[in-house]
């Protein structure tokens, strides 16, 4: 017959080694180590980082499901200004991106940091500003000449100040009409996405440079109006491109690259041809996609 000390001593064994059999990994993790794919029986995702004027327009609600459907891979949207989510797919946030600073995102993907990108797609900026056109920009026959206008009359202008393709774009412009805007009274930067531009914007009847998509998907809540558009220099382009998977071998590559070759095959051009706002179509097809 065992003592009580023998039994104790075996109780105390038991509940030792279950403990040590919780805390212990079991090789049965949600990914698998190297590859950045999911296991059997996981949720199969890729992080997708992206512009805050592409999320407003509504375009990936209506792509990305239809890509799940197909794939089984759900796609997790992460809405940033274009700077910032450059600067997300550099440390290795995201796993692939949609973005519209072409000059930034190739010399990212020479600096090794991005991989397998495409021109994917294009839309156009517009300026919009109350009906009456203090500054008269509805004849001004460039964009230079329209900025110029809004500058010489000193009517509010509202930049979305947030280092996004946006911004950066309305920036390159200010540059090319050779005005400084630091200082004046007239230029509000408030550091924001598109759609929160534009309700400022709507506030204090100023003028704004904005995409057509997020402005076609909130103009029935807004006061403001096209007042220029149809310059070619106002053509915004959207590169499609995975985070390099020898940099960050922790990323989705080959999850990525699905959803990159889904956008660029023709069920994906045709869902980007096919999205429109109000009857209006708001994204077409880069010409150079092949």
């Amino acid at each position: 017959m065992k003592s009580r000390n023998s039994k104790c001593q075996v109780k105390i064994f038991s509940f030792l080694f279950t403990a040590l059999m919780l805390v212990m990994p079991t090789g049965c993790s949600s990914i698998d180590e190297g590859s950045g794919q999911a296991q059997p029986g996981q949720e199969k995702y890729i992080h997708l980082a992206t512009t805050t004027s592409t999320y407003d327009s509504g375009l990936l609600d209506f792509i990305n499901p239809v890509f799940t459907e197909e794939t089984g891979i759900a796609v997790r949207v992460i809405s940033l200004g274009t700077g910032a989510a450059l600067e997300s797919g550099r440390r290795g946030d995201a796993d692939v991106l949609l973005v519209h600073d072409r000059k930034a995102e190739l010399e990212l993907v020479e600096e090794g940091y991005f991989t397998d990108r495409y021109d994917l797609m294009y839309n156009d900026f517009i300026i919009v500003g109350p009906a009456y056109d203090p500054a008269g920009i509805r004849a001004a026959n460039s964009i230079t000449g329209a900025y110029t206008m809004i500058a010489g009359s000193g009517s509010k202008f509202v930049s979305r100040g947030d280092d996004s393709g946006t911004h950066r774009m309305e920036k390159s412009l200010w540059t090319e009409a050779e005005i400084e805007t630091k200082g004046r009274d007239w230029y509000y930067s408030i550091g924001q996405g598109m759609g929160d531009t534009l309700r400022f914007t709507n506030e204090v009847l100023g003028y704004t440079l904005t995409d057509r998509g997020t402005y076609e998907a909130t103009k029935t809540n807004l006061e403001l109006k096209v007042l220029y558009e149809g310059d070619p220099a106002l053509y915004n382009y959207y590169g499609i491109m995975a985070v390099n998977p020898s940099i960050h071998p922790h990323v989705k590559y080959n999850y990525a690259m699905e959803y990159i070759n889904f956008l660029i095959s023709d069920t994906g051009r045709e869902l980007i041809e096919a999205y429109k706002i109000n009857g209006t179509k708001l994204f077409f097809i880069d010409i150079n996609i092949d």
